[in-house]
Parts: C-alpha cells; sequence; structure tokens
C-alpha cells in the first residue's frame, strides 16, 4: 500500500470525490440520470424488488417490522432537511438505504425456508465495549485471533445474507478499493481487509441503528429519535444475523468476539439477547477519544456535504461520547458477569501483560498458542497505515 496524499484539514477531501461530485451532478442536471428521491415509499420500491412481502416480516415480530420502517421514515427526513448533502452525499444514502432494505428482504427470505439457522444455539460471546478509537479494535482483533474463538469477517457484516458460492470477499474487496478511492485517508483510520475481523456495524446499519449514518451526515433529528427509542428490535435482528452467521461460517461452538462502539449507547439490549456474554471494556482519555473520533467522523461527512462544519461536529461528538460513557457505566453497575478493563495507554506499552489481565479477568486460560496467534495478528496490525492518523492529528493542531 502507498504513501497517504497529504490531509490538510479534518474535512479535506481527495481529488476522486470532488470529481465523483462534479460527475454525478452533471448526471443529474444534464438529464442523463434522474437523481434518486430519498423518500421511503421510492427506496423500498428499489430495495424490495424481486422479493415477496413475505420476505420483509420472516422470522420477525410486528415491532420490528414496525421499527424497522419507522426508523426508515424518520432517517429519510433527517436527510431530506437536515443533511444538506452533496451529489456524491445523495448518491452514498441512496446506496446504502436501498442496500439495507434489500439485505433485509434477502435475510427474511432465507429465514422463511430455513428458519433453524436464526435460532442455531452459539456458545456465549465476548463483547468489546467501549468508545471508538479507545483500542476497541485493536482488542477485537488481539481477541479473535485466538483459535479458540472466532471473529466476523468485514465481508460478513457488510453482507450478511450467505451465499454459495461465497462471491462476499470478492464484492467486499471491491467495494474497499473503490472507497479507497474516494477517501485515500481510510485505512489510517480504521485498516480494514474484506476477510479481516471486524466490527459488526454492517448488521446494525441493516437494521437502521444510528451508528454509521451519524458517522457520516448531519441528521440530529435522527440521532435524537433514536437515542429516545428502544433498540430492542435491532438487536433482535442483530442476535438472528449473528447465529444464522455461525451456523453458516461453522463456529457456532466457539464465543464470538463482538465489538461496535454503539453497544456502549445499546448495552442493556445487547446483553438482553446473550445474557451470559462476557465483556472487555476499553478505556482512553477522553480529550485523545474526541479528537480522534471528530477526525475519523470528518473525514467520511467532509466528502458528503458542502456545509459540513467542524465546529457543529465537534460539539456533537462531544455530546455524543459523553452520552455513551454514562450509559456504558449504568449498564456496568448493574452486569453481573465476567469483565475485564483495558487500558489504552497500557495496551500501547505492553499488550501482552493487557491481555494476560484480561484472560484472567475473563477466567480464560491464555495458551500458548494463542499468543502466538495473537503476535501474528499484532505485527500484521503495526505494518498497517493506521500510525499516520496520529500524524495527521499533530498536523491539525500544529496548523
Amino acid at each position: 500500500m502507498g504513501s497517504l496524499p497529504p490531509r490538510p484539514h479534518p474535512l479535506a477531501r481527495a481529488k476522486a470525490a470532488n470529481w465523483s461530485i462534479r460527475a454525478l451532478q452533471a448526471l443529474w442536471d444534464r438529464g442523463i440520470t434522474p437523481k434518486p428521491a430519498l423518500e421511503p415509499a421510492y427506496l423500498w420500491e428499489i430495495g424490495s424488488r424481486g422479493f415477496e412481502t413475505a420476505d420483509e416480516v420472516a422470522g420477525r415480530g410486528h415491532a420490528e417490522v414496525a421499527d424497522f420502517r419507522e426508523r426508515l421514515e424518520i432517517l429519510c427526513a433527517s436527510l431530506r432537511t437536515e443533511a444538506d448533502l452533496n451529489a456524491l452525499g445523495h448518491t452514498m444514502a441512496y446506496g446504502q438505504l436501498t442496500s439495507a432494505i434489500r439485505k433485509r428482504h434477502a435475510l427474511g427470505r432465507i429465514w422463511r425456508t430455513e428458519p433453524e439457522l436464526a435460532q442455531t444455539p452459539i456458545a456465549a460471546p465476548i463483547v468489546v465495549v467501549g468508545q471508538m478509537r479507545a483500542g476497541t479494535t485493536r482488542m477485537h482483533r488481539l481477541l479473535a485471533a485466538d483459535p479458540r474463538h472466532a471473529g466476523t469477517r468485514f465481508c460478513n457484516s457488510h453482507n450478511p445474507v450467505p451465499v454459495a458460492p461465497d462471491w462476499r470477499p470478492l464484492k467486499a474487496g471491491a467495494a474497499l478499493a473503490i472507497a479507497r478511492r474516494v477517501n485515500p485517508w481510510l485505512e489510517a483510520l480504521h485498516p480494514f481487509g474484506s476477510t479481516r475481523t471486524d466490527e459488526e456495524i454492517g448488521w446494525l446499519a441493516g437494521a437502521l441503528s444510528p451508528a454509521t449514518f451519524e458517522a457520516q451526515w448531519h441528521i440530529p433529528g435522527f440521532v435524537a429519535w433514536s437515542e429516545a427509542s428502544d433498540p430492542t428490535p435491532v438487536y433482535a435482528e442483530f442476535a438472528r444475523i449473528l447465529r444464522m452467521d455461525a451456523a453458516t461460517m461453522g463456529d457456532a461452538t466457539r464465543p464470538r468476539v463482538l465489538k461496535c462502539p454503539q453497544f456502549s449507547e445499546d448495552l442493556p439490549a445487547l446483553l438482553a439477547q446473550f445474557p451470559d456474554a462476557r465483556l472487555v471494556v476499553a478505556r482512553r482519555d477522553a480529550a485523545e477519544v474526541l479528537e480522534s473520533s471528530v477526525s475519523l467522523v470528518a473525514s467520511q461527512s467532509g466528502m458528503q456535504s458542502d456545509s459540513a462544519d467542524l465546529g457543529r461536529l465537534t460539539a456533537e461528538w462531544q455530546r455524543k461520547l459523553a452520552l455513551r460513557q454514562q450509559h456504558i457505566e449504568r449498564a456496568l453497575r448493574t452486569f453481573e458477569g465476567c469483565v475485564a478493563h483495558v487500558d489504552f495507554a497500557r495496551l500501547n506499552a505492553d499488550w501482552e501483560r493487557e491481555i494476560a489481565q484480561v484472560y484472567a479477568a475473563l477466567d480464560i486460560p491464555l495458551s500458548q498458542e494463542a499468543l502466538g496467534a495473537m503476535r501474528a495478528e499484532h505485527d500484521r496490525a503495526a505494518g498497517g497505515q493506521h500510525t499516520a492518523h496520529r500524524r495527521q492529528i499533530e498536523e491539525f493542531a500544529a496548523g
């Protein structure tokens, strides 16, 4: 992977993003391609094409079906009235929402014919909880490297619908190549790989949980509604997907290591699905978390809206991170299972010692085989571009 281009400002755009904005807008202005409406009925028509009505409801309760419909309505309203998307942002929103509708129907079609997949018994998961940018990805991948554990492939999170032959790694690899072209700083923000262990944010996005959307768009109406709403329907869908994924990947007997920053907000709903889960709680200095989070979100929002504002974005994520921390602390006060705590600075200083205390807290033997696999993962991560993100943040402050 080559060197990164300069990133002079958190909201900086790559040339490819600017070209895409101009090209898409020209297609619409000249009437070559119609601008797709971000209206629920239109998106539903596109996303559900080729599926049966029963595919929407199969395996799901009435409240879950209604929840998805309501989320779509409110998210679309926020996108139309608040987000101020440019042509690239509008196209990305259209693509993500029609994809969510399509995958939801495809999952329902499977559960309509093979309902047992969504009910597969699984080993108690290990859940990495914490703010984004707090070392959760590193801890997630180290734990998942243990051969006795399992992790979710990025391509499976991106598309949870199993297929044979499994072309998902190829499709996800192509999607990542396009994403890296439009945002060349992507790997510095979060190292990806189509079959690499990654967070299950794609499963949450498929149920229209806010995590992936609020990190791209200014949608305060949808965010406020989501924060005030019960996330139980989202995690019921999440649990079905996890059970099916474990069945189709053949790892149902191994603890799946789960991770997504959204869990911090929704921990009771997640634990209601997996009451025997063990928790790994990651912590990092709040100021460092904020500046790193703002940099990540700005990288996404800056290319999708011409009115993205760094001050507004910083204030929102200061609020959001404080809210998530409150939710973590409240949930932990009543949780009676195993909990390990991970400190970002200690993880940097001596990751093997930190892993050893995590295993002890979770009452899991730490084998030499596990340590060897983790060292290979650590070495792989050390060769990535993520260290460039710290330099970018330092340059933002200096400038």
